[in-house]
């Protein structure tokens, strides 16, 4: 399945069962699967088998046509693809108050996909140690940010940047008083 095509999918579950009001534990329970499967598919950190979304689709009461409406993959023959700032969509990941996160591009590309995201970061955000199934490139463009690791701590100032496996447990802390910003790209390789 495209990289695409799964986070529209996972962006329609989170906007329905938030239409609807339903919590993550209530979907979960209605679909009879786990609150973290819930949660990892809702923020595309995995891919949920078709009878784990079907249950899903159908605890959120919805129409199966009408869920996958409009759902198709993006990839075009377009040399350049452009994406205003009206556009770019707004998510959130579980467990990370004070993160707002702002995808502004995502694309199929020769069967990978780049998912590049403006992370804002409040002074006091905080948020477990995460794992993704991407390359990881961070630019930080205000602010001083410190990424923790499994066993190490760095610290990135305005300007600068880094690349690391997201399957390194990692989550970033924001040092300073006021909002951090960085650049995120993610960088899904083709799963062989």
């Amino acid at each position: 399945m495209e990289e695409d095509i799964v986070i529209q999918i996972s962006n329609r579950i989170k906007e329905r069962r938030r239409e609807k009001n339903i919590t993550i534990q209530e979907l979960a329970t209605r679909a009879n699967v786990s609150k973290g499967l819930i949660s990892q598919i809702e923020n595309s950190r995995t891919i949920p088998s078709l009878l784990v979304l079907i249950e899903i689709i159908k605890a959120l009461e919805i129409d199966l046509n009408e869920f996958f409406k409009d759902i198709r993959s993006r990839t075009n023959d377009l040399p350049v693809i452009i994406k205003r700032k009206n556009e770019y969509e707004h998510f959130e990941k579980e467990h990370a108050l004070g993160f707002h996160y702002q995808r502004i591009f995502t694309q199929s590309i020769n069967h990978s996909t780049i998912d590049i995201v403006i992370l804002v970061l409040e002074p006091n955000a905080v948020r477990p140690l995460v794992e993704t199934d991407a390359f990881e490139y961070k630019y930080v463009l205000s602010g001083e940010v410190e990424y923790q690791f499994k066993d190490e701590k760095i610290i990135l100032n305005q300007g600068d940047s880094m690349l690391f496996d997201g399957h390194i447990p990692h989550t970033p802390k924001n040092l300073g008083t006021t909002d951090a910003s960085m650049l995120v790209i993610y960088f899904f390789e083709e799963k062989k």
